[in-house]
């Protein structure tokens, strides 16, 4: 998420600045269709193929809400906000992530992302919790709460820059995102933490769940690596807010958040060094650090102040918008929703979508993608202070 509040006024006056192009793609017509307006801050959204009508959508301050054939359950699935670290107004900490497990129909296992109190650690902002629930054997819209089980903690320095998105992979391994530790310029470690094999920040982590409290995959890059965490997939990055996964090609895609310059989408590949913090984008950031060897580029970038906080979507690959399939849907928190379509000429060309919304409007915080593959936007509302769930639709 965005790494400092900036005024709609500001925003506003930015943007009337900025002259950006834009690539010719042919862009489907698409609009948005509310499904409701009752929540409070929506950062994450998973779907189940067990349930295939039912939505499950992250509130910040700790809950999760059940939207059920279209409507809001009243009663939480979970409530833990009383655990999870939030403070009023802006903050990047709280519940980020959320994920079922492969086999959730049989075993009803569901993993979040939290941020929790760290009880004084000299240096230490808060804790990172990936936890394991289950779902309550008598009630499918309740989990229950005493089958919590942590699968991995560690410490923030900072308390921005979180990444927290959670995925399962086609290779039932859960995917996670993990900030570079937050303040400015990744200034931890020698040379920032992106680039530091020995620390969980600043990375896409990948582990396997099915053991406790977790198991490194056989293929982990630096599973043997001297003086390198194995849960290591890939590495060099600032902050990704939110990862996915193409349906049809497998591809792992993130929105990677600039520092002050550039906002960029990456295609996450095992071992890959995506540069951070000696380069921002495709361009130089510290130009003190050793240069990273073979640094993997982004498929794209954009200026500030086009956007000022990029946040990552999913490739759509559902059935009633044919005109975008295969074409990766993301936003900026600041409003713009935008759609890339790879050429003949491999490169990744964007365009606009008209259900963009002017800054001061909202804020784009997540996407989600539902069982049978529709879209959908987390937003928050600013004028009317609410969290709201759109459907994209013909």
């Amino acid at each position: 998420m965005l790494r400092k509040f900036v005024s709609p006024i500001l925003i506003a006056f930015l943007y009337a600045a900025a002259t950006p192009s834009f690539a010719q793609v042919k862009t489907p017509e698409i609009k948005l269709q509310l499904i409701t307006d009752e929540l409070t801050l929506p950062t994450a959204f998973a779907s189940t193929k067990s349930l295939p009508t039912t939505l499950f959508v992250c509130e910040q301050e700790g809950r999760i809400r059940i939207i059920q054939n279209g409507k809001l359950a009243a009663a939480p699935f979970l409530d833990i906000a009383s655990e999870v670290l939030k403070r009023q107004g802006y903050d990047e900490r709280g519940l980020l992530g959320l994920a079922f497990h492969p086999d959730y129909a049989s075993n009803g296992k569901f993993y979040i992302y939290i941020s929790v109190k760290s009880e004084g650690k000299k240096g230490v902002d808060h804790e990172t919790e990936v936890r394991e629930y289950t779902v309550n054997k008598a009630n499918p819209q309740l989990a229950e709460k005493s089958s919590m089980r942590k699968v991995l903690v560690f410490d923030q320095p900072e308390s921005n820059h979180n990444g927290g998105d959670l995925k399962f992979g086609a290779d039932g391994f859960l995917y996670i995102s993990s900030g570079d530790g937050g303040g400015g310029g990744d200034k931890h470690a020698e040379h920032g933490n992106g680039q530091n094999l020995n620390t969980l920040l600043g990375k896409i982590l990948r582990i396997d769940v099915n053991k406790a409290p977790y198991a490194i995959p056989a293929d982990n890059p630096f599973k043997n690596t001297a003086n390198a965490r194995p849960e290591i997939y890939a590495y060099g990055l600032r902050n990704p807010w939110r990862i996915s996964f193409d349906r049809q090609t497998q591809q792992l895609f993130a929105g990677e958040v600039g520092q002050n310059k550039y906002e960029e989408v990456d295609i996450i590949t095992k071992g890959g060094n995506y540069g951070w913090r000696s380069i921002e984008g495709l361009h130089a950031f510290n130009a003190d650090d050793p240069k990273p060897e073979k640094p993997i580029s982004p498929i794209f970038e954009y200026a500030h102040p086009e956007g000022l906080s990029i946040t990552g979507g999913f490739v759509y690959r559902g059935k009633a918008i044919p005109g975008l399939v295969g074409k990766y849907v993301f936003g900026d928190m600041m409003g713009p929703v935008w759609l890339l379509a790879k050429g003949a000429d491999n490169a990744w060309n964007r365009e606009k979508l008209s259900i963009s919304r002017d800054p001061g409007y909202w804020h784009v915080y997540s996407f989600g993608e539902d069982a049978p593959g529709e879209l959908y936007i987390l937003t928050r509302l600013l004028e009317q202070e609410k969290g709201a769930v759109y459907k994209l639709v013909p």
